[in-house]
């Protein structure tokens, strides 16, 4: 009478395994998606002919009253040259100055001038693509 025989309940746990798998991944992709989402909201200009740049090693926030800003940390002028010559390999460093809409031509000319003095070449600005 094999009918009535009693079998011996299993625990699958490759289906286990997929979800544990999957939600791992769904972790991964959320928390990689939130990491280039932090900064500081400033208000960039417009320009029409705006394009996509490498990710760059280092970005300057330029405010409208002229203060600056290097990851969270207020800098002067000379500190952030003095930064900026300090990184490993400092002639080869991209760094993007994100200026606010309402910062002066004169503060971004001295933001400028303090990268160029600590060997760095490669500046770009960053803006928002509008009309």
């Amino acid at each position: 009478m094999r009918y009535f025989e009693m079998k011996k309940a299993r625990i699958e746990i490759i289906p286990m395994i997929d979800v544990m798998f999957f939600l791992l991944v769904f972790f991964i992709m959320v928390t990689l998606r939130m990491i280039p989402a932090t900064g500081i909201a400033s208000q960039l200009p417009q320009s029409s002919t705006a394009q996509q740049l490498d990710h760059p090693k280092l970005v300057v926030t330029l405010f409208g009253n002229g203060r600056i800003k290097v990851e969270n940390q207020v800098l002067t002028l000379a500190q952030l040259t003095d930064r900026l010559r300090a990184m490993p390999d400092h002639t080869h460093a991209q760094v993007t100055i994100a200026g606010a809409r309402t910062a002066s031509l004169q503060s971004l000319m001295k933001v400028m001038d303090a990268c160029r003095t600590a060997g760095v070449t490669a500046v770009g600005l960053a803006a928002r693509h509008g009309n």
